[in-house]
């Protein structure tokens, strides 16, 4: 028994590391119909606005928060001001930056691109840790923020009071959470369709795996196809680009390369003006088709701005996967595909009217590379599990199947 001990000893020494991995870290994402934004909470009541695109984590600090003293040269600092909104006029970094240990921060509103100067503070990111199932044991994680002024808030969802940045950058969310809790440097997102049709999604920090109640013993993450993320161009957002090669509607190719950017800062897809005229009329024509070849023939209505096709769904066939329409397929790099089917393309309106959930980039100019082809909006990524790989600088998608939803998550807490 003597000599068994040692040999015991180290069996549990070995197996100890794996019963303690860190678990990933896990929050509700709830989409706001008067915005189509999506938020999630953060400390006690707070709840912030989902950015994809945004480089900090900022609110309008609201008592509790305690003040962080790093030197404008610090690494922390500099972090902190890599990028600024075009709209960020001030460059300083406190009062005297030999003296002053207050860093000064830009946070800027996604939305209206509206910035403004604030200090670092240290705060607490308040969630579950998770086993990918459902939600484990409540987690406190350390994290900074920059404080804003309430009128950053302006066009944001009711009682939101700020924005949780998940690009990939240092002090983005992730990266915060990642470090802090010893996860890997990578984000899952679940988007939620809202409505009648489920109105809870999904944000997990570190991970998966990722399972709904719908299909017990599934873990989504192992379905996952991948292409390649690839590096802002200078001046750009930190927002998470991938390479687009291609569009197909159905097997036709349309015109349009460039980088694509995958942004829950705008509801639905937007495309480059060189890129949007030729997709609506390929999409047109391709509808157009069906109805000659014995399909529905579809009923053109009156648009809805902003989008320009819209018809009437009485002459729609509608689907288990949606409205029947011509799919929409993004060739991304490394030649992954990410289709589009009806429940991800047509998006109802008003009763009796669906519309093509794609519109025309503003601002930019036809054929302008410095800008992406295509921002893929909040609608397009809805009841899809993405992850984010920031440390293997890889995007992952899978779309959920018709009969599940990312509102299926499990959010009851399990008893160990």
């Amino acid at each position: 028994m003597a000599q068994l001990l040692p040999l015991l000893v180290l069996a549990v020494s070995l197996a100890w590391p794996a019963s303690c991995k860190p678990l990933p870290v896990l929050v509700p994402v709830t989409k706001d119909p008067a915005t189509l934004l999506y938020t999630i909470p953060f400390h006690y009541g707070a709840d912030l606005v989902v950015d994809t695109a945004g480089p900090l984590v900022w609110s309008t600090c609201q008592r509790g928060h305690l003040p962080a003293e790093f030197p404008c040269n610090s690494p922390t600092c500099r972090l902190a001001n890599a990028f600024h909104a075009p709209s960020c006029r001030a460059r300083g970094c406190g009062r005297d930056t030999r003296k002053d240990r207050t860093c000064t921060a830009y946070p800027y509103n996604p939305v209206t691109g509206a910035c403004a100067a604030g200090d670092l503070v240290h705060t607490r990111f308040v969630a579950n840790t998770t086993d990918g199932i459902h939600p484990v044991s409540q987690v406190s994680v350390r994290a900074l923020a920059a404080c804003a002024p309430s009128r950053l808030l302006k066009s944001l969802p009711r009682g939101a009071s700020g924005v949780a940045g998940l690009a990939g950058s240092g002090l983005a969310l992730p990266a915060q959470v990642a470090s802090a809790q010893s996860v890997p440097n990578k984000f899952l997102l679940c988007l939620p369709r809202g409505g009648s049709s489920g109105s809870t999604g999904v944000a997990i920090f570190g991970g998966g795996p990722f399972q709904v109640s719908a299909q017990p013993g599934r873990d989504f993450t192992q379905e996952l196809v991948y292409t390649p993320l690839v590096a802002a161009k200078k001046g750009m957002p930190p927002a998470h680009y991938v390479s687009l090669e291609s569009i197909a509607m159905e097997n036709t190719r349309v015109p349009g390369a460039g980088a694509a950017v995958v942004c829950t800062k705008v509801p639905f897809t937007l495309l480059r003006p060189d890129v949007y005229r030729p997709f609506v009329e390929a999409f047109a024509r391709a509808l157009k088709a069906q109805g000659a070849q014995g399909g529905p023939v579809a009923r053109p209505v009156k648009p809805v701005p902003p989008f320009e096709l819209c018809y009437d769904t009485q002459s729609l066939a509608n689907t288990r996967i949606g409205y029947l329409v011509p799919g929409v397929t993004l060739t991304l790099g490394g030649g992954t595909n990410w289709t589009m089917n009806g429940l991800s393309s047509m998006v109802d309106l008003r009763p009796g009217t669906a519309c093509l959930a794609f519109a025309r980039m503003e601002g930019v100019k036809a054929g302008d590379r410095s800008a992406p082809a295509v921002l893929v909006g909040g609608f397009q990524m809805e009841n899809t599990v993405l992850e984010f790989d920031v440390a293997k600088k890889r995007l992952g998608f899978v779309r959920l199947p018709f009969f599940t939803q990312c509102g299926h998550f499990n959010f009851t807490k399990t008893g160990y």
